[in-house]
């Protein structure tokens, strides 16, 4: 039997969700944040000629210079910033005077080496009085680095009077140092990585023990509290009690059994209280004060402010360039002594330049709509407060403005907004809801995390509130919660529990 295979082709119609390069570039600058923005921007502008830079004032000078209409221009022109009317026109350049005229007579070079020189005397010979010039520092002289704890470590040891041999024993415990000044390396290793015996270690290891700051080179919390009590002034007996206390009790001085450390160490509670003020006056971590932590600079986004009981919504456009797309580029392009090949690169450039236009433009106006329409949300927090915070998803504020989650999503990360409470990120306004006692509204989980805070602040230190203490007193307030809720808030805020919160006195 023979069987006959036919082929036929048939169409169908079909809808796909195709996300192009172009759609991509767009979602990833709506949410870069302000710095990697500026950073895009000026590394687009060099790879591509045709972005230009509009200068203030630019834009109506050569509005006015243009014989076409207004609707011939539109799409040369883009401006990220959404109020362009804002931008004031460039003020006329001014006379010099007779002084400003006369620096360009200046010989420079010969000003900064006097200068320099001035400078390093007026340094040494301890100032006071005179002419600016001389008693100014000289700017290689202002320039400091905070020093750390290895170098406040390696410079004791180049005092100390040590000999080659326990200088590379020195070097190799002090490269082992954490930054909280406790030693993360055993004897043993050191003599390894040193090539030397472990009594030769540990006899270093004593020296720099006793180096500043007190309790550095420890190799545990008891150890290093044990040093800086043996080299502390104190009474022999208060002593003898205290380092009996970080020896082997330190679980219980953290849970402050206070009963219970007298039995086992055989003495009265006025003696344990004694060893454990001194205690409390330690220093936990010695290299703490050689930690520099870089300070974190945050540049708003945008800037909201109340002027004449309304609330007033404005980019912050400072550092942000406005650009166009370059006329000269687009008359080569309409040229006819360009190459086709030349053509070709100016027109990929110039889609490019237009996109990425458009695209800061549409970040710029999601940006605004967002943050409009969270003010709208939380008018009360910024008139009030933490207190006043409302509950708030990012569904409420897609529904408000008509975008998807995701857009409301990548508008609000990493961007930042500086209000009367402060400089936010927007998603700070963005809370969980907990329920109300009485079947209200309910509230937002920022807000509650406040209020436990001010119960704790406001507490008898001696008789700290449990945690069901608080949801009891939440409750009051009509605020429904649960204990574990206010225990997981508790430690989100770096709040010791109750039994820790405890004075004894």
């Amino acid at each position: 039997m023979a069987y006959e295979q036919k082929i036929s082709i048939s169409g169908r119609l079909q809808q796909s969700l195709v996300i192009t390069p172009q759609l991509k570039h767009a979602i990833k600058i709506l949410q870069l944040s302000r710095a990697d923005l500026e950073t895009l921007v000026t590394e687009e502008m060099e790879q591509n000629p045709t972005i230009e830079e509009l200068g203030v004032g630019q834009e109506d000078f050569e509005a006015e210079q243009d014989s076409r209409t207004p609707d011939e221009r539109v799409g040369e022109l883009a401006d990220p910033v959404t109020n362009p009317e804002a931008a004031k026109a460039e003020t006329p350049e001014q006379e010099l005077s007779p002084e400003e005229s006369q620096l360009g007579d200046i010989n420079w070079e010969e000003y900064l080496s006097d200068y320099a020189t001035n400078a390093t005397q007026g340094s040494m010979s301890g100032g006071g009085g005179g002419d600016w010039d001389e008693n100014r520092s000289g700017i290689e002289n202002t320039l400091a680095r905070a020093s750390s704890l290895a170098d406040h470590l390696t410079w004791q040891v180049r005092m100390g009077g040590f000999n080659e041999s326990d200088q590379a024993i020195a070097d190799v415990l002090i490269g082992n140092v954490d930054e909280q000044g406790y030693l993360r390396l055993s004897v043993d290793e050191a003599a390894f990585e040193a090539g030397v015996d472990t009594t030769d270690v540990e006899s270093v290891l004593g020296r720099l023990q006793e180096f500043e700051p007190a309790g550095v080179f420890a190799r545990n919390l008891s150890e290093c509290l044990s040093i800086q009590l043996r080299e502390a002034e104190l009474p022999a007996d208060i002593r003898k009690n205290a380092l009996a206390v970080v020896d082997g009790h330190l679980e219980l001085l953290e849970a402050k059994r206070i009963d219970k450390l007298a039995r086992e160490l055989s003495l009265s509670k006025d003696e344990v209280g004694e060893a454990v003020e001194v205690i409390a006056k330690l220093e936990p971590k010695p290299g703490r004060d050689f930690v520099s932590e870089e300070p974190r600079y945050v540049t708003p986004d945008v800037y909201v402010y109340k002027m004449d009981d309304e609330w007033v919504i404005q980019l912050n456009d400072d550092g942000l360039p406005r650009l166009r797309v370059s006329n000269s580029y687009r008359q080569l392009l309409t040229g006819a002594d360009s190459g086709a090949e030349a053509k070709s690169y100016i027109r990929e450039k110039l889609s490019a330049a237009q996109w990425l236009i458009k695209s800061i433009d549409q970040r710029q106006s999601t940006l605004k709509r967002v943050t409009a329409s969270i003010v709208g949300f939380q008018r009360d927090f910024l008139e009030e407060g933490v207190r006043a915070l409302r509950p708030l998803v990012l569904k409420d504020v897609a529904a408000d403005i008509g975008m998807h989650e995701s857009t409301v999503s990548r508008a609000t990360s990493n961007k930042y907004v500086h209000t009367p409470q402060g400089t936010l990120e927007l998603k700070y306004f963005f809370t969980s809801s907990i329920k109300s006692a009485g079947g209200g509204e309910g509230v937002s989980a920022e807000s509650v995390k406040e209020k436990i805070r001010k119960i704790v602040e406001t507490e008898d230190p001696r008789r700290p509130h449990s945690d069901q203490h608080i949801a009891s007193s939440l409750a009051v307030e009509g605020v429904d919660i649960a204990r574990r809720t206010v225990a997981k808030y508790r430690e989100l805020m770096g709040i010791l529990p109750s039994s820790k919160r405890r004075h004894m006195k």
